[in-house]
């Protein structure tokens, strides 16, 4: 079977502008199973619906649309597929330097200097932020020249202002500086993406990186911050979260559709990770929603 590498993305900014802001109507911009990365730093705003979000390492689920800053490099998924249902997305992707190398040292920049060091890890923004500034982006879009220039520098420092937000990615993200060890690391993590369902042992997956099971958890656990077994676990659980939202299963036919093979420890990794059931969780989000 063929395993594909994070593809490299080529952004050319909007004619006329330093920066790339694009608007994409449902289903436009489907990339869920697209991984990539570029050096553009890119902020994306989801309006409304649901779906899986994959940053570096993080696997999580949103609803409700979503509001996320990534830096250069971060490999990551697209946002959106045919199943999200949200209305609208937009992506703003930018230079670090599109304003020009030494401008980040100026005093009145510094917030935003500090809020592009914190995006080399992927930033997920609260709810309320996620609300308000969403507005001001699809202001920001249907500006024109120095005035969208404008509203964009404000944009960044709104969010560089706020402590509601949350770094996806714990402690330093390897991946994105050591650029040789992109195409190992996404052998792993598009095999596990393909295959999350099904049973992935520690062999198959030195076998795949070409290392032996030693050797490999300890790559894993420096790249990533986490041990390859967390990672597993992660994605099938943000993949259960999906389906108890979604669809009307029951917790028996999530935990196996998941791809947990033990309805106990489905349970118990569940808790430890949303501290709380699977019921809970489901009866907690339907009354959310009503």
């Amino acid at each position: 079977m063929k395993h594909s590498t994070p593809a490299f993305e080529a952004v050319k900014p909007n004619i006329g502008s330093s920066f790339t802001s694009l608007k994409f109507l449902r289903n436009e911009n489907i990339k869920s199973h697209v991984w990539h990365y570029h050096p553009e730093v890119e902020l994306i705003f989801v309006c409304g619906g649901s779906g899986k979000r994959q940053i570096g390492s993080n696997i999580s689920y949103f609803t409700d649309g979503d509001l996320v800053l990534m830096g250069s490099n971060l490999p990551h998924c697209g946002m959106t597929n045919e199943n999200t249902n949200n209305d609208y997305e937009m992506v703003i992707q930018f230079k670090p330097d599109f304003l020009g190398e030494s401008i980040w040292e100026l005093p009145e920049m510094q917030r935003i200097s500090n809020l592009l060091e914190k995006a080399k890890a992927g930033i997920v923004f609260s709810e309320n932020i996620k609300k308000s500034i969403g507005k001001k982006i699809v202001e920001m879009h249907e500006s024109s020249s120095l005035e969208r220039l404008v509203k964009f520098i404000e944009i960044l420092d709104a969010l560089a202002s706020t402590q509601d937000y949350r770094i996806l990615n714990a402690g330093k993200y390897y991946l994105q500086t050591q650029v040789e060890d992109n195409e190992r690391i996404n052998l792993i993590f598009n095999y596990v993406k393909d295959h999350f369902k099904e049973q992935i042992t520690l062999e198959e997956m030195a076998d795949l990186a070409n290392m032996k099971v030693p050797s490999f958890c300890r790559y894993f656990k420096k790249i990533t911050n986490k041990t390859f077994t967390q990672f597993v676990n992660e994605y099938r659980i943000t993949h259960s979260l999906k389906l108890l939202a979604e669809r009307p299963l029951s917790i028996t036919e999530v935990c196996f559709e998941s791809g947990f093979n033990n309805f106990s420890y489905f349970n118990k990794t569940f808790k430890e990770y949303i501290k709380k059931s699977p019921s809970q969780y489901r009866k907690e989000f339907n009354f959310f929603i009503e």
